[in-house]
This record gives C-alpha cells, structure tokens and sequence, in this order.
C-alpha cells in the first residue's frame, strides 16, 4: 500500500500516436511524453508528432487535467542548433509543461526559453553528484538510470533536491542509456540520436577462451526481460520518487491504456477505470518475460532468459499432444498453482507456438475454444489458425493476446475524458445587484480566475432565495465539461435573494468557456523576444589552447603487456583502464618509473556510493584523470589534477564543449556519434586545440550493467556470490555474420563488448592536425604486446610528421585478431 501522507507519484505514460495520447489521458494518466516528428527524440520510429500542431496536443493534455513533456533527448551536431533552437520556440509557446533532455545545449536553450527541464536517462546522470553539477543548467528533474536499484534510488534522493523520475514497466535496455554504440558501430544509426536498431535483440554465440561453449536454446545473450514493477510502486513511493515512467512510445492503445490504469491504480486506492486490472493484463498487453530489472539489486541469473527476444504474453505450457485442429497443453506445478491470479485460456485469445527458434517463423493464432484438464486444457484452433501441422509435442505456449485488453484499448482510444480538472467557485451579491460568479482552476502548472456577471440583478426572495445547494446544483453541473466544482463558497452572497435558475445556467456557461478557452491561449506569448542562440553560450568560455602546443599520441592501454610494450616503444604519456584497483596501482608505479605521465581513467558510470572508486584513484596521485562520467567530473573538478573527458560525455556541439570545458577540462574527447563532417563542424567553433580525437579503437559497443561472465560461468546471482570468472576467463559473443566481440569487466563489475573490428582515423590525421587536434587517443583492448608496439610506433610516427596513413592503417590491418575498418569516421570518435 502506498504511503499517502506523502505526494502521490506522478503516473507518466507514452505516446507514440494520438490513439495512444488519447489512451493515456482515459486510463488516467497524470502526464504523458512524446517526440516530433522533426525529430530529436529517442523514439524515431515512433508516429510522434507535427510541432506545427503542438498546441493544440498541448491543450488536449491540459483539458484532461494532465501534463504534457516532449522528449528532446538526443545529441545535437554543430550545424542543427539553430534547428533546434526553433524547435524549442515553438514548444515554449504552446505552452508545453516540460522537455526531456540529453545534450546540454539542449538545456540551455530551453532554459533561456523558460521552460522546466528533466534530464533524460540518456544523460546517464546516474548519481547525486552528476544531477548535482548538471543542475547548474537548470535541470529540475532526472530520469534515473534503470540500472539502479530501490536502496541506491533512496540514497541518490537523500543526495540532491531534484525531483527523481523511475522506469516502473517496459522494455529494458541491456546497455546503459546514453552508453549504447552498437546501433551505431554496426548500421550507422546511432541510438543517441533516437535510432536504435536493437542488436542486443539478436542471437549470440558464447565464445569462452576461444572455444564455443554451448548453450542449448539459450542465444539471445544481450536481450532483457521486461520491466514490471508494479509489485514496487509502494517503496518508491516512500523513498519520495516524484514520477513513475511507463516505456513504450513504439506501443498501441492496448499496451498503453492497460498499463497506466494498473500503475494509476496502483498508487490511488480511489481510482475507478473500466481498464481490466489483474497481472495477467498487465503481461498480455506486451511482455518480453516479467522482471523487476534491477528494482531489487544486480540478479545475473534472472534478468536475461535468453529464449526469446521479442513480446512472449503469458506462460501457459507445453504441448503435450496434438489431434487434429485441438492440442492438450500441460502446465507445470508451478503455474497450476498461478491459474487463479493468472489467465484462463479462453475462445479469442491469441497463442504462439514457441520451439526456441524465435528467427523462424512461429505458428500461432486465435483460440477457438478452451476446456480445463486435470493436467492443464484442451484448446481447439479454427481458421484463421495456426498449422498445427508444424506445431510439435514439447512447444510452449504462450498467451499472447486477450479480447479484454484489445477491446479495453480501442475504448480508451475513443474516450474524451472529463471532470479531471478541479475548480473553486465563489459567488457573490446583494440585492439590487448582479450575481457574481469566481471560478478558479490550477491545473498542470497554469492558474486561471474566470469571472461572470448575472444579466439579471439580485431580488428579494419570496422565500429561502439562493441557497449554496442550489448553487452548488446549478453551477456546479459540470457533466461533459474538464471541469468538476472541487469547493463552492456562498460566504459573499447575502441571504434572502433570488436569480432565476436560467441566469444560473448561463454563468456556468460562461464560466465554462472562459475557462476552456484558456487551454487554447499560449502560455508564453513572448518567446520571439527571447535570447538567440548566440547570447546563450556560457560566458566564461575557455581560451583556445596555444598555436604552438604540440601534438601527440597517447596509448590506452589495459593489461601489463600492453603498458610495457608502449613504454618500450618510447611512450611519453599513457592512459590506465584496468579491470582491477590493486594492478592499477602497481602500473602507476611501473609508468612513472619510467618516466611516463600517468593518466588513470575512471569508471564509465558511477552510481551513488561509488565516488569512492575515484577516491581511490585520487589517492594514487596521477598526473591527470580521464573522466568518463558526469559524476566523476562533479568529484574530480576541483582536485588539482589535470583532467580530460572522455567520449562517454558525449559531447557533439560547441555549446556543450564549452560549457564542459569551463569544468577545468584540458581536453575532451569528441562523442563516437560524429561523422567527419559533424566532428569538422564541431572542431571549427570549438576552442581550439580542446578537442581530442581517438584515432584508433575498438568501438565500445556496449556497456552494460549486466554481467555475462557471472550469468553464463557461474550461479552467481552478483559479484558477492559469482565466484569471479572474469579473473580466471576470457569471453566474447559471435554474432550472426562471425565476428567475434571481446566482453570486457570493469572495476564496478560492468561488462563491455567491443567491435570486432577495429576502427581507424589515419587517414583524416592531417585533416584533424590543421584543424587543431593535438590529443590523438590508440585505445588498445586485447592487443598483445607486440600487436599494441606495433600500432603505437605507426599512429605516434603518423601524428609527429614522419610517418604516413598508408603505414599506420597497414599496422592497424596486420592486427591478428580483429582486423580494421576505415573510411567514414561513423564508427569511431572520427570514423
């Protein structure tokens, strides 16, 4: 039960279409998201939404007492500021509630426009101390990663004032938002930009030391089951969440209507809805498989099946035997037990046929007609149907649809709802004068007083006159309106007069269309008279680096044979990522010996508690700090240590660059998402000689909180109980086309999968020398020492002046392992 002596949560739900929009509003949600269709939302395969047409969204929203946020999270290149810029104009003066934001200069553009903020979750703002530097910008309210559990959402909340949001149910992402380059590195759609093509929804294969380890039907190694968390509403409640998010903008009326009459439902004991209420809905609508993701902490063993990687319903059984156009189906003990809370097959619901080859096509169709047995039921199929001819004894089933939830959809899609809006009426006279009607409404941040005046005037009454009942009877006959009369105040109107009641029903006419009409005016009216985009840039922009500042490649390296081979090689100046704090002190040491500057890099993600890995870090007193995290910024900005930021900030703009660079960056690393075009763009209105390049890598495709080596080489449920394959194996993930993708572990027990093949700038380094770069990066991942010698010597060779592309590319092809792409700097921070 929810603790009601604090505010209730916000129910927020998706909208990809106006059936979805209109679904929401029905089923009761408080506030609902969407995306344009100019794009700039993370859903751009979604319907979405004309801005030209904002307004009108925004007073439909509005009329059904909700409030409205349009989602603008995605990175924004140099070119399209001014693009975006009126985007944000015109949302500012439809009077929309809130935006939803991943690129700073995002921010402040709406910020600068008068609009509330909420940091996307693809801002990866995963602990108080990142919400509480990006503050600075305005921000009222964070997504929080999905990553996070119950007790780290309590401990981010007692870490900052910013309202916190949650994902309570949907589709999970395997990698953390603002963290997944495989869109990118595999078709050249970047998911920072709202086009992710889902490749942890395709099937793997496990390669563990170079030999394929057989898993059975288990291939679908990245794919998570869905998030329902409807069972953990109450705690969130409690630890002060202000918003519970619903996923799904790709989804129909059915999906979303159900789920927000469930969540509405779940937190508002007073809620009545037509929307069917039981868990078994709530799956059937769209579940990939139920999970409380990591609601209640890291659970390996559980948040990834691996069967199946798209909507699966409801379990009903195996297939026990098929005769003719009916089949028995035999339910476990287990989901016997569940029948009474669960679902009863009945005639119209939908099944698959499920034979652990999701790829192929699966038989599946309409029920036809249902009985019980004593192990399970008997389901007859018609035509439509399924061809039972290629359904086998052993199939699972799985309910997949219900006539209740469709038809509940198609209702909800169709409903206008009303009387969601409260008012406060007031009426006031004497005799001899008019009656005077207040009406005031407070509703999705908008106060509005609407006053009428009687034609007639006051007269003595023969007997009571006006009484508040026949008041509250007359205007407050709201029925087919927004609006319900929350309280009605008779205190100024004097005793013992009369109105006739047709001059009652036409102040409540009045007022109603004042106070409707409302909706439709602008709430910002002046935003033309706003900044331009050139007065919004931070003021204390940092200076260009110096004209004469050489240039230099700096190796990443991640093991001891690396760090010793680029040593050996003449390096100057290296970056640590090691897997392990104790080895990462002894390679300080080791460096610095030699005579290396030491640059240590930080954890990709920090969540709330573990600024204490950058404790450490600081503790080893390195000459610099490659910072990955909002978080890990906010720690090290006034440390005294040099710092450079690396491309998980993802920074693809000027204004972004800037406003991270006066964060006492000496350079940062430009954002993977960046073509050659977009990173020429970037680099000619940045502060020169600022912006670092990788100029050779394994593309981080992605990072992940879920950890393969304990879900597939161990029971382990987290790294208390894993037993730590990662110390003793190394694993990769074949993919359909044969290639082979390194699965590395960070210090926080994160696990990344890099690109099989290697990406390569060489060829644009003379470009990017004109243009100011002076900070080339040759990340290495699993080179052997000799491989990572022979890369350093070439781009170091390339970058000083006395070697060629044409060398630095043939040791990038001479790489044994992965082999080299080169060409258009998609893939890489330039490639």
């Amino acid at each position: 039960m929810v603790d009601l002596s604090r505010r209730r949560p916000e129910i927020l739900a998706p909208a990809g279409d106006r059936d979805s929009l209109a679904a929401a509003l029905a089923a009761g949600a408080d506030a609902v998201y969407l995306g344009l269709d100019d794009g700039f939302n993370a859903r751009a395969r979604a319907a979405n939404f004309p801005s030209d047409r904002i307004a009108d969204t925004a007073a439909q929203v509005h009329r059904a007492g909700a409030k409205l946020y349009i989602a603008l999270n995605t990175l924004v290149f140099e070119p399209e500021l001014p693009i975006v810029e009126e985007l944000i104009r015109r949302v500012a003066a439809a009077g929309v509630d809130a935006v939803i934001v991943q690129d700073p200069a995002v921010v402040m553009l709406a910020r600068a426009y008068g609009l509330e903020v909420h940091a996307s979750t693809q801002m990866t703002a995963s602990s108080p101390l990142a919400i509480e530097l990006l503050k600075q910008l305005g921000i009222a309210r964070v997504v929080v990663p999905r990553e996070l559990s119950i007790d780290e959402i309590r401990a981010y909340k007692a870490g900052t004032d910013v309202e916190l949001e949650v994902f309570v149910h949907g589709a999970l992402c395997v990698a953390w938002s603002g963290q997944c380059l495989s869109s990118e590195a595999w078709g050249g759609r970047s998911a920072n930009r709202g086009q992710c093509a889902q490749a942890c929804r395709l099937p793997y294969e496990l390669i563990v030391d170079g030999e394929r380890r057989e898993l059975g039907d288990v291939a679908y190694l990245l794919s998570p089951k869905d998030l329902i968390a409807i069972d953990r509403v109450g705690e969130l409640a409690e630890v002060g969440v202000t918003s519970l998010k619903i996923e799904g903008r790709l989804k129909g009326p059915a999906y979303v209507a159900t789920t927000v009459a469930q969540y509405r439902a779940a937190v508002d004991p007073d809620f009545e809805t037509a929307v069917p209420l039981d868990r078994a809905a709530l799956e059937v609508a769209y579940s990939r498989g139920a999970s409380h993701g990591f609601l209640g902490g890291a659970d390996h063993q559980t948040l990834v099946e691996g069967r199946f990687p798209r909507h699966r319903g409801l379990p009903l059984g195996r297939v026990a035997a098929i005769d003719g156009d009916e089949l028995d189906v035999v339910a476990d003990a287990a989901q016997r037990s569940l029948d009474a809370t669960r679902v009863q097959p009945v005639a119209g619901m939908g099944v698959v046929f499920d034979a652990s080859a999701p790829e192929a096509h699966e038989e599946g169709g309409p029920i036809f007609a249902a009985a019980r047995t004593p192990t399970g039921y008997r389901l007859r199929f018609g035509n439509p149907g399924p061809d039972l001819a290629h359904v086998h004894v052993g199939d699972f089933v799985w309910i997949t649809s219900d006539p209740r939830v469709t038809a509940a959809g198609a209702r909800a899609a169709a409903h206008v709802p009303h009387g969601r809006i409260a008012i406060e009426l007031e009426v006031a006279g004497n005799a001899g004068e008019p009656l005077v009607v207040t009406a005031t409404l407070a509703s999705a941040g908008n106060l509005v007083v609407a006053t009428a005046s009687s034609a007639a005037l006051l007269a003595p009454a023969r007997g009571a006159g006006i009484t508040r009942e026949l008041i509250a009877d007359k205007l407050g006959a709201l029925g087919g309106t927004p609006f319900h009369a929350a309280s009605v105040s008779t205190d100024k109107l004097a005793a013992g007069v009369h109105l006739p009641v047709s001059e009652l029903k036409e102040l409540r006419r009045a007022i109603v269309a004042t106070l409707d009409a409302s909706f439709d005016r602008p709430r910002s009216p002046n935003v033309t008279a706003m900044p331009a985009l050139r007065d919004i840039a931070p003021l204390d922009a940092p200076l260009d680096a110096p004209l004469d500042a050489p240039a230099s490649a700096v190796p990443l390296c991640r093991d001891d044979a690396q760090l010793d081979a680029v040593l050996d090689a003449g390096a100057r100046e290296v970056e640590l990522d090691w897997m392990e704090l104790v080895g990462l002190g002894r390679a300080v040491q080791r460096a610095r010996a030699r005579g290396a500057r030491v640059i240590v890099a930080t954890v990709r993600v920090q969540k709330p508690g573990e600024e204490r890995i950058d404790a450490h870090l600081a503790k080893l007193e390195p000459d610099g700090v490659l910072v990955r995290s909002w978080g890990s910024l906010a720690y090290f900005q006034d440390k005294q240590v040099e710092l450079h930021g690396d491309f998980s900030l993802n920074v693809t703009n000027s204004m972004t660059a800037r406003w991270v660079l006066d964060k006492q960056l000496a350079t940062l690393t430009a954002a993977h998402d960046l073509d050659r075009v977009q990173l020429a763009a970037l680099l000619e209105a940045a502060p020169r000689g600022r912006v670092a390049v990788t100029a050779h890598h394994h593309i981080p495709t992605f990072h992940t909180e879920h950890c393969v080596y304990a879900h597939l080489l161990s029971n382990g449920r987290d790294y208390k109980t894993c037993g730590r394959p990662c110390e003793h194996h190394r694993i990769a993930l074949r993919d359909r086309v044969g290639l082979i993708h390194p699965v590395s572990v960070d210090v926080g027990c994160r696990n990344t999968v890099f690109n099989a093949q290697a990406q390569s700038a060489a060829s644009l380094v003379p470009e990017l020398l004109a243009a100011g770069v002076r900070r080339f990066r040759i990340e290495l991942v699993r080179e052997s020492a000799r491989e990572a010698q022979r890369l350093y010597l070439a781009y170091a060779a390339l970058v000083a002046g006395t070697g060629s592309a044409a060398d630095a590319l043939a040791a990038a092809a001479a790489h044994e392992q992965f082999g080299v792409t080169r060409g258009t700097m998609r893939t890489l921070a330039v490639l």
